[in-house]
């Protein structure tokens, strides 16, 4: 899964996330994300290669905390 902003580092979406930014999460393949609960997210997007990786909680569809 992806964040809807194609952050290049995981450190990125930290700050964004610190500045109070609210990031979506979506997933380019036939299966859906949840909406609520555990996601785990790459980055940067396709055809990138990814460079990190990252737990997230979502909420609402929405970012609301990152490990």
């Amino acid at each position: 899964m992806y964040c809807e902003t194609n952050f290049k580092t995981k450190k990125a979406l930290k700050d964004a996330l610190k500045e109070g930014k609210k990031i979506g999460v979506f997933s380019p393949g036939p299966f859906p994300c949840p909406e609520n609960g555990t996601v785990t997210l790459e980055g940067p997007h396709y055809p990138k290669p990814h460079s990190w990786y990252a737990i997230a909680q979502v909420k609402d569809g929405m970012i609301i905390s990152v490990k």
